[in-house]
């Protein structure tokens, strides 16, 4: 068994709550159905085949390993042609649905996970049922349960976390807080080892001219991400996830959702974040990071290659520090968007020989070579001594073991990403009290609730 050892066993306070979360609906079309004794994993008897592909791994180190993933795909079988259509994370959530509702679909597309995307194309009968090809390929040793769990769906889309498998991810991710080692050289502080210590230094940097948080959120998503930070701070961790999985007399409404809503606004007011911020593209935000300004961004992983082409090992991360020294740093994070084959591909055997082939333990190494976070362990590759990757690495084996990882918030309700981005833009534009923030996401959690 090549099971990862770095695995999500770590999400197990996941994995304990997704069967308990459901969303209305009915299924109109299921995908067909296929035995394991029907799949085919010779591809050089496809024929001539071209693969169209979707993705959003548009940025430098994601771009740079699927690009040689699907190189050495082709090579392998010079009968396969594929075809990449590569788009941004929020033009591929805004197109993908209508992409799979027309005659000739994607075969392969990545989808998020969670109602609003892999739930309502599951629903719609829009994925196929990976279960025959995990058999096959067996993904059930390559991955832990936990992780397979966050790919899956009850065939009717209701249920999230059980059923059959629609999905397979090749990364893992972490919402932290990258940093400038220089700057805080010069700033005459260390890397913070609590939330106290991380605050007082926004504070030191912004009284030395510098912007504490370089934060871009046009593109709405960042500000779920710091919220979801901020969240973990005033919230147990526990409450969080139940709520994430609206578990029975859950309630967003919560004086620690207000706080975190409170804190926000606060470091806006302060000037701790950029001016302008609902104004500041997210890859914008990340340019100006890596030239110099500021002193700590605060995201996801995904961004390490990106920003270490420039600042190199000037680059530091790491996980939010807790609250106390010594206590779990417990966060948003978990594992990249999955790769999913469309129930109208003509060419499913060979979409699926094209997702084990881009997820295997030597796509891990291509991975980590690119300055990416493997969902499994690489085959070979290790990431290099003294970067801000091997923080990150060692972050990921931590955060695993002490159960630590806290899914993403827009899983919460179908609607919820998009209600939630809205209504933290308001708060960011103090257009919009803490109070009335949070309350204008509970009324779509209510909703939810009482439509289950």
């Amino acid at each position: 068994m090549n099971r990862n050892v770095l695995a999500v066993a770590g999400i197990a306070t996941v994995a304990m709550t997704l069967a308990a979360a459901c969303a209305p609906g009915s299924n109109s079309e299921q995908p067909s159905k296929k035995p394991t004794s029907a799949v085919s994993t010779d591809v050089a008897k496809a024929g001539k085949v071209t693969l169209n592909v979707w993705d959003q791994e548009v940025r430098g180190g994601q771009h740079e390993a699927v690009e040689q993933l699907n190189k050495e795909f082709q090579e392998k079988y010079p009968n396969v042609t594929i075809k990449r259509t590569s788009k941004s994370f929020e033009d591929l959530k805004t197109t993908l649905k209508l992409a799979l509702n027309g005659e000739n679909p994607p075969d392969v597309v990545q989808a998020n996970q969670g109602y609003p995307d892999m739930g309502a194309f599951v629903e719609a009968g829009m994925l196929t049922s990976l279960k025959p090809y995990a058999d096959v390929y067996k993904w059930n040793d390559r991955y832990s349960k936990t992780l397979l769990n966050l790919n899956s769906f009850t065939d009717d889309g209701k249920t999230f976390g059980q059923g059959n498998l629609y999905g397979v991810s090749q990364t893992g991710e972490i919402v932290g807080i990258f940093y400038s080692k220089k700057k805080l050289a010069k700033l005459g502080v260390s890397e913070p080892k609590t939330w106290g210590e991380f605050t007082k230094q926004l504070g030191t940097a912004k009284s030395k001219g510098e912007t504490p948080i370089v934060f871009g959120n046009k593109d709405q998503f960042p500000a779920i991400h710091t919220f979801g930070v901020l969240q973990n701070r005033n919230n147990p961790q526990q409450e969080i996830v139940d709520t994430i999985f609206s578990r029975d007399g859950k309630t967003w409404d919560t004086p620690g959702n207000e706080k975190a809503a409170a804190t926000l606004q606060d470091w806006v007011k302060k000037g701790y974040v950029s001016k302008g911020a609902n104004g500041l593209g997210y890859d914008q935000a990340g340019a100006d990071f890596a030239k110099g300004e500021g002193v700590f961004l605060m995201t996801g992983t995904w961004l390490y290659a990106d920003l270490a082409k420039t600042m190199k090992k000037d680059l530091g991360f790491i996980a939010p520090p807790p609250v106390k020294a010594g206590e779990p740093a417990y966060t948003t994070g978990g594992q990249g968007l999955s790769w999913s084959v469309t129930s109208k591909s003509k060419n499913q055997d060979v979409a699926a020989a094209y997702l084990d082939f881009i997820t295997n333990p030597h796509a891990a190494d291509v991975i980590t070579e690119s300055g990416g976070l493997p969902a499994i362990a690489p085959e070979s590759a290790k990431p290099e001594a003294g970067t801000a990757l091997e923080q990150i690495f060692a972050d990921w084996k931590t955060l695993n073991e002490t159960d630590s990882l806290v899914p993403y918030l827009d899983y919460t309700t179908p609607d919820f990403y998009d209600t939630l981005s809205v209504q933290l833009q308001r708060l960011i534009g103090e257009k919009a009290t803490p109070k009335q923030c949070v309350a204008a996401v509970q009324k779509d959690y209510a909703s939810f609730q009482e439509g289950k």
